[in-house]
């Protein structure tokens, strides 16, 4: 028991690290953000979406999948989806030896549950994987909008249109939740005076 007390804790210790790990999206205090707010918010996503899905889902799962899905950024860091770079090309890989390496940090039952939640994500197949890449993107861009409009790259503009509707589309209600952060994006390049059209052909372009 006091084994598997010690194991626990050296991976909270190691799981500390996704607390400093900062991600390229700010809060609207200017702070950058940090990996486990990014879950939290996802998982409080989670909890006020859930009730209003076309097929209900099992929310623990899902709970549990976003608080681990993120994890592998303690051992590689945080890769911006836009970012060119031999480590954006090697992201799966090393994301797939990270999740070998927690797996094997834990005992074997747990380790085991952990994996699974990972392979499943991975494999997307499953209603709560897919609710979890939705809240993945949505929870990005709803962060973006509620950030300054100079923490924004313009690289950074046509993923306000091209990232949120293919993964939303499965549900209702999260394509209608897709459409409205999508709107408020739009709102907010144009506050700041960016050609919201021209955005708008280049990401459909792309």
């Amino acid at each position: 028991m006091r084994n598997q007390a010690r194991t626990i804790l050296d991976f909270l210790s190691f799981s500390e690290r996704i607390k400093r790990e900062l991600r390229h999206s700010w809060l609207s205090d200017g702070r950058r953000e940090s990996v486990a707010e990014h879950s939290w918010q996802m998982a409080l996503m989670a909890i006020l979406v859930a009730p209003h899905l076309r097929r209900p889902v099992d929310l623990l799962r899902v709970l549990e999948m976003i608080v681990v899905h993120d994890l592998t950024e303690a051992v590689i860091g945080d890769i911006p989806a836009f970012e060119v770079s031999p480590r954006q090309d090697a992201k799966r890989r090393r994301e797939a030896e990270a999740a070998l390496r927690i797996r094997d940090s834990l005992d074997a039952d747990t380790g085991g549950h952990v994996y699974a939640l990972f392979l499943e994500l991975e494999t997307g197949g499953t209603s709560e994987a897919k609710l979890v890449h939705a809240l993945d993107r949505l929870e990005v861009q709803v962060q973006h909008n509620l950030a300054a409009d100079e923490t924004w790259e313009p690289v950074e503009y046509p993923m306000v249109f091209n990232r949120l509707s293919q993964p939303c589309r499965h549900d209702p209600f999260l394509a209608a939740l897709a459409e409205l952060v999508e709107a408020d994006g739009a709102a907010k390049m144009a506050a700041a005076g960016i050609d919201v059209a021209a955005v708008r052909r280049a990401a459909e372009a792309a």
